[in-house]
């Protein structure tokens, strides 16, 4: 089997201001991390409404969709933007996570990397957010457990900040388990371990700025892939964001890309040990272009390797 990439053009129209961190160029340099890589391309279709309302109201989607400009930019937040293009952007997140699910639950590809943006896992159930629209990899798990159905699932965030939006889009779910590791403190500000979800099943586990690649490995072989194993889901998706980089502008963490690789490498195992290798991976985070090229190949690079 292979390992499907699934990307598209549109996502390049989501055009944020001059100065933005989450810039057109991040795509740019998610292409040039894939360079080399024998991985099959796949083109994110747009998402169908009935996706985005998996996890969102009708109430909200229909919001996103009335705010978009004709030109220029519409302004949710402090850092959260629509331009003309943003919603289609957007559509074709959720439909590029949906359909890497679908390939991969049908036995298509081994495991896939679905490079999109807006990220998604600040965007809460009715709150845009983080530079987030929709709950990409939380409808990408909803899809899993009922379209194709799943018994369970598990999300595992390595971005530097914590998943505000998958958690909460998640937290009644008891078919899912979220485990995000992040920096404390960080923007949103939530992530603590006293949040569980409703039914105890999910994990946030704060980590401090420059414990580098050695604490990462501690937190990840102590406590997360025991609870993964313990879980025991028929598939794992990953909100990978590659903002904990130690060249990254927006965190503190201090990994390096080899860090990325090791544990993208340690995912798959668990994955093979629990799943029969199903990883779906989800770009969101990672702002330095030269670090967020590098972090791809390392990452997709073990996702490949892995799904020979």
């Amino acid at each position: 089997m292979a390992t499907a990439v699934y990307m598209h053009d549109d996502c390049l129209e989501h055009v944020n201001p001059r100065g933005h961190p989450e810039q057109v160029d991040r795509l740019r340099a998610v292409e040039a991390g894939l360079t080399g890589l024998a991985v099959a391309r796949r083109a994110a279709p747009v998402a169908v409404d009935a996706e985005v309302l998996r996890c969102h109201p009708a109430e909200y989607l229909a919001a996103i969709r009335a705010a978009v400009p004709e030109t220029g930019r519409t302004r949710l937040d402090g850092e959260t933007s629509l331009s003309p293009g943003s919603l289609t952007a957007a559509l074709r997140a959720v439909g590029g996570v949906c359909a890497a699910v679908d390939a991969v639950v049908a036995g298509e590809v081994a495991n896939a990397f679905v490079g999109v943006r807006p990220p998604g896992h600040h965007a809460e159930t009715a709150t845009p957010m983080g530079f987030c629209l929709f709950g990409n990899v939380a409808i990408g798990a909803k899809r899993a457990l009922d379209h194709h159905g799943l018994a369970r699932v598990a999300v595992v965030d390595f971005d530097v900040h914590h998943g505000n939006g998958t958690q909460d889009l998640l937290w009644n779910e008891p078919r899912a388990l979220f485990i995000s590791t992040h920096q404390h403190p960080l923007y949103p500000g939530t992530g603590d371990p006293s949040e569980t979800g409703a039914h105890g099943q999910v994990v946030n586990l704060q980590m401090q700025a420059g414990g580098g690649g050695e604490a990462m490995r501690a937190v990840y072989e102590g406590v997360v892939f025991p609870r993964l194993t313990d879980w025991r889901p028929d598939l794992i998706l990953v909100s990978a964001g590659f903002d904990a980089h130690e060249d990254d502008p927006l965190g503190g963490l201090g990994w390096t890309t080899a860090d990325f690789g090791w544990l993208t490498g340690r995912i798959c195992d668990v994955a093979a040990q629990v799943c029969g290798g199903r990883v779906v991976s989800v770009l969101e985070g990672g702002y330095d272009l030269a670090a967020l090229a590098a972090s791809v190949a390392a990452h997709v690079g073990m996702l490949e390797e892995r799904g020979r």
